[in-house]
């Protein structure tokens, strides 16, 4: 079980700390409405990871799952229509290219990401109320789900195994495969990423199942409702006969070459949590096993031992933390009423952002979840620098679990040319949902 250490703020920490994201939307957001050499046009304005230029990087296009996480900024906020633009310019890509490329580029449409748009359509929907746009989104999100996440060929030979699905690239490499995750590189996988039917991705194709049930149910369709209930019933089935450890207690990757489950512990698990597959008795299980990956900074990406012996740098591990993760936790945690649970991992990733953004004034992509004082260790491209999902987790985390006094006050500045955007950053902390709590 999480450690519930007793972690305080300053006000005035936190204050510098959203001053800083919230001027730093600008400089991450894009509209690049034509194609441009290998960037790919989108027809409304999106937010690239980082802003950083430097170590061989620039960003200009957008992500698949960063632009979901990025979006939980602004939910609710006066910028609530950037969450519908993102959306909007992943569904022009889906339809554009029958796949949403891993980013908005022509050399990454050989593979995709984690599947999360009918989460972010279900999202805008919620604000909007616009049935027309539903509609018309959740018929694009189900041939995403039928032409991709469910192809038995190629370019999307991804169901492979009862029904379950995998990471794929159209260029059949495992390691490029093990990049459609977003866990580039990870020990999860064992370098052999395409004989994996992973725990996270069949995760969420049930949430897509379910998603497509709830809509059929909005437009008054039993019929298509019932066929949905049976395909995610069937997953679930699947994924609980072949992927849930009874003996450990756990949700596992599994090598469906070798009829094994995987043995590296790793947050996937918990997409199990967040979209409501597991029981009560197996989350409460997994709850149990959060010991594995809880210290002093947050989750570890996955747990210290069995550790992976690979000469591939693999940031995607212990000891590093990921804001995404920590995200898909806590609120899996909470859906089942692990509130003081949720509470502790979620400030001690608050103060872990804290530590490096007080010595270095920056968020990172990353960090190092065990000694939150020492850099993250690197992947197969340097640490980034910026950064949109961290930057997103840290202002949803604020919103929920900043106890009363630790609110910033957000003072008026000394500068004066800094006066407007305080002021106006002001207005924003003190609008109900400004932090992208749903109403």
């Amino acid at each position: 079980m999480p450690q519930v250490t007793t972690i305080t703020f300053k006000h005035s920490q936190i204050e510098r700390a959203l001053i800083y994201i919230h001027d730093y939307w600008a400089r991450l957001e894009r509209f690049r409405p034509h194609d441009e050499g290998t960037l790919v046009g989108l027809p409304r304005p999106y937010i690239v990871p980082s802003a950083k230029r430097g170590d061989g990087f620039i960003f200009e296009e957008i992500y698949y799952w960063d632009s979901y996480f990025i979006a939980q900024a602004f939910i609710g906020t006066p910028k609530h229509g950037l969450v519908k633009d993102l959306a909007d310019d992943l569904l022009y890509l889906m339809r554009r290219f029958d796949i949403i490329p891993n980013g908005g580029r022509s050399y990454l449409t050989s593979r995709s990401q984690p599947p999360i748009l009918s989460s972010l359509i279900l999202q805008v929907f919620e604000q909007s109320g616009d049935r027309l746009w539903l509609n018309d989104a959740i018929t694009t999100a189900k041939e995403e789900y039928r032409r991709v996440w469910m192809g038995t060929t190629q370019p999307n030979w991804r169901q492979v195994y009862k029904g379950l699905s995998r990471y794929y690239d159209a260029n059949m490499i495992h390691d490029l495969a093990e990049c459609e995750s977003g866990w580039d590189m990870t020990s999860r996988f064992k370098h052999r990423c395409l004989n994996y039917n992973p725990i996270d991705l069949n995760s969420l194709l049930y949430k897509y199942e379910i998603d497509f049930e709830h809509v059929a149910l909005l437009n008054f369709d039993a019929e298509e409702a019932q066929a949905w209930h049976e395909l995610a019933k069937n997953r679930r089935k699947v994924i609980n006969e072949h992927l849930w450890d009874d003996k450990k207690g756990f949700f596992f990757d599994y090598d469906y070459t070798r009829d094994e489950r995987s043995d590296v512990w790793s947050l996937a698990g918990y997409y199990s949590m967040w979209v409501g597959l597991a029981t009560k008795q197996q989350a409460a299980r997994m709850v149990a096993n959060l010991d594995k990956f809880d210290l002093a900074g947050g989750l570890a990406t996955t747990a210290a031992y069995p550790r992976s012996h690979s000469d591939m740098p693999e940031q995607w591990a212990y000891p590093n933390g990921w804001a995404p993760l920590q995200m898909i936790v806590v609120e899996g945690l909470e859906r089942y009423g692990y509130h003081k649970q949720a509470k502790a991992i979620a400030r001690k990733w608050l103060r872990t952002n804290l530590i490096t953004f007080d010595r270095h004034g920056e968020f990172y992509e990353k960090y190092n979840v065990v000694h939150p004082e020492e850099p993250a260790a690197e992947g197969v491209y340097p640490s980034q620098r910026g950064f949109g999902w961290t930057n997103a987790v840290f202002v949803r985390f604020c919103n929920l679990y900043l106890d009363p006094i630790e609110q910033p006050t957000l003072a008026a500045a000394s500068h004066p040319a800094e006066l407007p955007k305080r002021k106006a950053l002001r207005r924003r902390l003190l609008t109900p949902n400004f932090f992208g709590r749903s109403s």
